[in-house]
């Protein structure tokens, strides 16, 4: 299967002309994340990828992620189709339990301890009225009575991906996903996934595509890329990044950059998307040379 490389958005003022310029680079997905409330400023990813979608024809939109506790399952859904209908069939749903500001749920009034249920049920609320009509269900979260989204999505199953890192989200993607997209995860922790999910996978579903969202930075001073992405990371997430970044990251010169991410694809990872840590001066250059030295060995494995 073909590797798909995909880009993070960081201009929160312009997702359009963020996308447009990503698919003229020749990458397969341009990404958004989300947050309603956080410790840098964030997006809504469905926002984002609405103007992405006005602006580019070809390359795929996928969230990275869309917090699913903090929407109604029935409005999540109808964002859903309404976005890959309007993108002519080219949305993925990237789905998380999100929690690392819990604040924002309490603003939302969703418990921050309920949102592993709430995603359980949510998915299977979603799945059901991305499919049939006339759904009807009665749930510890949602009810609701011969509801029909209309109009479908253009594709039949809509893609859905199921993000996270412990093993309650590998039962997720194993039970719903059509791939698996893990963050800060090492090589390692990624092939173990993918082998927790293949044995709690239904023999009857295909199996679960290999993804991967990973923060980092390329400069022709691996020291400076490093630093950059510690630095980066640190102010996102309020925590020393130090120790993580060797783990968890890409960061060095163009080279060293390939052989990290050489590894993750040697453990069946075919679909990575980047998340460019670094001042916001510095996101072109280090985009820059990913795209012009790192982009194009990726595709030759």
């Amino acid at each position: 299967m073909k590797l798909k490389i995909g880009v993070a958005s960081r201009l929160y003022s312009d997702p359009g002309g963020d996308a447009r310029e990503i698919e003229r680079l020749g990458y397969d997905y341009f990404a958004a994340g989300e947050h309603v409330a956080f410790n840098v400023p964030a997006s809504n990813s469905f926002i984002s990828l609405a103007a992405a979608a006005g602006a580019t024809t070809r390359i795929r939109l996928i969230n990275a992620v869309a917090q699913v506790p903090v929407y109604p399952a029935a409005l999540l859904a109808k964002l859903s189709a309404a976005l890959d209908v309007a993108s002519a069939g080219r949305f993925e749903l990237g789905v998380g339990v999100g929690g690392e500001y819990p604040d924002e749920y309490e603003a939302c009034g969703v418990p921050v301890r309920e949102r592993g249920a709430r995603t359980d049920e949510a998915l299977e609320v979603i799945t059901r009225l991305l499919r049939e009509d006339d759904v009807s269900f009665a749930g510890r979260f949602n009810r609701m009575q011969g509801i029909t989204i209309d109009p479908k999505p253009v594709q039949t199953p809509l893609p859905l991906w199921v993000s996270g890192r412990k093993d309650v989200a590998m039962r997720r993607a194993a039970r719903r996903g059509s791939g698996w997209l893990p963050y800060m995860y090492t090589p390692e922790m990624v092939q173990r996934s993918l082998e927790t999910i293949a044995a709690q996978r239904s023999a009857e579903l295909p199996p679960i595509e290999a993804g991967l969202l990973i923060w980092g930075a390329v400069h022709s001073d691996a020291a400076t890329a490093r630093q950059m992405v510690a630095a980066s990371l640190q102010r996102t997430y309020d925590q020393d990044f130090n120790r993580f970044v060797d783990a968890y990251c890409f960061a060095g010169t163009p080279e060293q950059v390939i052989s990290q991410l050489t590894r993750h694809v040697a453990v069946g990872v075919r679909t990575i998307i980047l998340s460019f840590a670094c001042p916001e001066p510095q996101v072109n250059a280090s985009r820059s040379l990913f795209t012009e030295h790192v982009l194009p060995a990726l595709r030759a494995l």
